[in-house]
């Protein structure tokens, strides 16, 4: 052996398993009965941006590496299959970044050219992510990699939507949505991050009509939104305003007649005990205005500016400005009663950062009590167990409250919703689209289509705004048997739609029951490993998909690991400086101590504090590992022995023999135990400790001054150290082992294929 390890032969090692076959499992001729003797160990790949290099959180899934080398160990079929993500809104909102650059912007292009710019562009960088996977060792089965837009893919999810849409499971409404004017597309209730603001509270009047010099007063956060007010609210209980039931207020500014409501949710004790509805702009709102019959008015677009339903001198702003305007218009008034100071939640997009237009906007839902219900009762039940057990009561509090999910996105990048609207059924009605040029344009279709040719429109087109209730089609032949002005749905899935059916669909599930041996054999599968923080995101809907598509469980366990932080216990982030680039530390000190720093001492769940000081150390051990086995070696070389065997004559044994024979056999069976409760941070820990203190500090040390007798147990506990360590730092304890049996004429094998020691 060389005289000190070079992580640089690490890449060498992974083509040797590669070239073996290891990672790829072969499915038997009739994979359900195979099933039934001998379940496979399964794990899908979270798919991570295709688009982006992995980060240090990425980096974690060397504990999927780990559970799947230590099952092919045990000798069962081990199948970890990989796969990357088209990841619709960060993609497109980093190619639009990389337009921007370039002095362009997306609205230059028609749809069709931005989809191929942005899939070349993806494509460009794909290989990235799997080269630095390879890189640190993971040991995914390559000849079944997927991704997000192979065509199988998508017509697997397309078929999905079509049995959803026919079983009324999916729909199309106008509803209050999470809209960002910047990015442009509305988001779910999840990905919308809510952060204290130091704003005010505007306290003014509302005269009532028919009574002079009387008013209500109300205090708001948004006093811009008051053009669009169909109603002021109050408690039915609070007596300052038991005398105007069936009164009528005059909303200033617009002088437009707006009722007085009385709803037991309002609080008495906030401002007034009077609050403005405004419910085109307020999910409370909007939820009273269904309760009350109230009229909707949206006086905001999906560009941001004010429309034509707010008075002429207040249109086209944006929602900044209107506020400023109509603060010095209610004070020039006498109307403006007070501003105090005040702090509240307000929703920001977390993508770009900036504040959530609450706006009501024609979406697709999917209708979830019928999917949560199932999804709720195989978790109660432990017929998945979400792992630590903690986790297991966040997601039945979550589900509980659950509400419908858009699950249309605005944008280009990503699948296209599959549904036609034949424009010249309803010509009457308007439509509302966005050119190439950003324009919004709406407008009777029929009168559009006097000033625009229907191939204009189509190919400038890159958002169609059709009104609810419009007839669809789910399939672009026959929406076209009436007439060849058809348009398809400019709205993608959201990401979380396609990537929720990601087991079922990479393992070859087919909607008519021709199924894939490898779904036949692989699916449900084993585990799910992936961090807590989408456990609502994507683990809840993959439950609530599968067992909706194929009638099964997705998988048994759901294993939240952990979060990566810096020494200081801080989120990394390109703007704190504090990222560490796994690759880099690959390249510095070694895959294995990267690796090994990621889950030594961590426990369940918790946060992962890592350095380079971290990571050094665990260079350390990987080091001490070298140096030990080449020290083995130079004593046995030394006694010189005819033959070497590992056999072990117990009659020869001295205490000293037995008793690192005994803590060997301890440590095997405390491993195994680790693993299979996911405990991999003791596991790590303990094998650490014997290691270096109990083999390499006490063992070895006596062997110095003993005969061959002892090379049985010198190698008998190297080799076995070597097969329990090997799922945590595969690469130096497979070179080691492949010197071991070149040296000394042992078996031919590969650690990565060889027995666990039990």
């Amino acid at each position: 052996m060389d005289k000190a390890y070079n992580p640089a032969s690490e890449a060498q090692i992974y083509d040797i398993w590669l070239t073996s076959g290891a990672f790829t499992p072969k499915v038997p001729e009739n994979p359900q009965e195979s099933r039934l003797k001998k379940e496979p160990f399964t794990i899908i790949l979270p798919p991570p941006n295709a688009n982006n290099p992995l980060h240090a959180g990425h980096a974690l899934f060397t504990v999927e590496d780990i559970l799947v080398r230590f099952h092919r160990m045990l000798g069962d079929p081990t199948l970890w299959l990989p796969g990357t993500d088209h990841a619709g809104i960060e993609t497109q909102f980093v190619f639009e970044k990389y337009l921007q650059k370039q002095g362009k912007s997306r609205f230059d292009y028609d749809r069709q050219t931005l989809f191929k710019m942005i899939f070349d562009y993806v494509n460009e960088n794909r290989d990235v992510a799997k080269n630095q996977m390879k890189r640190l060792g993971f040991s995914l089965d390559w000849t079944r990699e997927k991704f997000t837009m192979d065509p199988d893919h998508i017509t697997r999810v397309y078929a999905v939507f079509h049995r959803m849409v026919s079983q009324g499971l999916v729909y199309r409404d106008e509803k209050i949505v999470n809209y960002c004017t910047f990015c442009g597309t509305a988001f779910s209730n999840l990905e919308v991050e809510h952060k204290s603001v130091a704003s005010h509270l505007w306290y003014f009047k509302y005269p009532i009509v028919g009574e002079k010099d009387k008013y209500i007063t109300v205090a708001t956060t948004r006093p811009e939104t008051m053009l669009g007010d169909t109603a002021v609210a109050v408690n039915s209980k609070d007596p300052r305003y038991k005398n105007l039931s069936g009164k009528k207020l005059l909303l200033p500014l617009v002088n437009k007649e707006i009722p007085i409501i009385f709803e037991d949710s309002i609080d008495p004790k906030f401002g007034t005990g009077a609050v403005k509805v405004t419910p085109s702009h307020s999910p409370e709102d909007y939820d009273m205005a269904k309760k009350f019959n109230l009229e909707f008015v949206r006086i905001f677009d999906y560009d941001g500016k004010s429309n034509k339903n707010v008075p002429e001198k207040y249109r086209g702003f944006y929602p900044n400005q209107v506020r400023q305007m109509v603060i010095d218009d209610l004070t020039s008034a006498g109307l403006m009663e007070k501003i105090v100071d005040y702090s509240h939640e307000v929703g920001h997009c977390y993508k770009c950062g900036r504040p959530i237009e609450p706006i009501t906007a024609p979406q697709w839902f999917v209708k979830i009590k019928p999917l949560a219900d199932k999804a709720v009762d195989v978790v109660k039940n432990d017929e998945i167990l979400i792992f630590p057990k903690r986790f297991k009561k966040s997601y039945l509090t979550w589900m509980k409250d659950v509400r419908d999910w858009p699950i249309s996105r605005q944008i280009v990048w990503g699948h296209q919703i599959p549904a036609w609207y034949n424009l010249d059924e309803t010509p009457n009605i308007n439509i509302t689209f966005i050119n190439s040029q950003n324009e919004t344009i709406t407008g009777l279709w029929s009168d559009l289509i006097k000033n625009n040719s229907y191939q204009e429109i189509k190919s400038g087109l890159q958002s169609l705004i059709a009104p609810v209730g419009s007839k669809f089609y789910l399939s672009e032949t026959d929406a076209q048997k009436k007439s060849q002005n058809v348009l398809q749905e400019t709205d993608t899935f959201d990401t979380w739609f396609s990537s929720g059916q990601w087991p079922y669909s990479t393992l070859g599930w087919d909607p008519n029951g021709h199924h894939s041996p490898d779904f036949e054999y692989f699916y449900p599968t084993t585990v799910l490993d992936t961090m807590w923080d989408i456990l609502f995101f994507w683990v809840a809907r993959m439950i609530m998909f599968g067992l909706y598509t194929t009638g099964q469980i997705p998988f048994k366990v759901a294993h939240m690991h952990s979060r990566v932080t810096d020494s200081k216990g801080q989120k990394m982030s390109k703007s704190k400086g504090n990222v560490i680039d796994p690759l880099t530390m690959s390249d510095q000190y070694g895959a294995d101590a990267l690796r090994m720093a990621l889950v030594i001492g961590v426990a369940p769940g918790s946060d992962i504090s890592l350095s380079e000081d971290k990571i050094r150390a665990q260079r350390n051990f990987v080091n001490k590992i070298w140096n030990a086995s080449r020290f083995v070696e130079m004593l046995i070389d030394r006694l010189n022995p005819q033959k070497i065997s590992l056999e072990i004559d117990k009659s020869k044994l001295s205490d000293v023999d037995n008793d690192i024979l005994d803590k060997l056999n301890k440590i095997t069976i405390s491993t195994t135990k680790h693993l299979d409760h996911y405990h991999f941070g003791q596991a790590s820990e303990d094998l650490y400790q014997f290691f270096w203190k109990e083999f390499c500090d006490i063992y070895i040390e006596s062997a110095k001054d003993r005969g061959e007798e002892t090379i049985p147990v010198l190698l008998t506990v190297l080799i076995t150290s070597l097969k329990l360590l090997h799922p945590f730092i595969p690469f130096v304890t497979e070179t080691v082992y492949q010197d071991l049996i070149s040296k000394y004429n042992l078996p031919k094998e590969l650690l990565i294929s060889s027995s666990w020691p039990l």
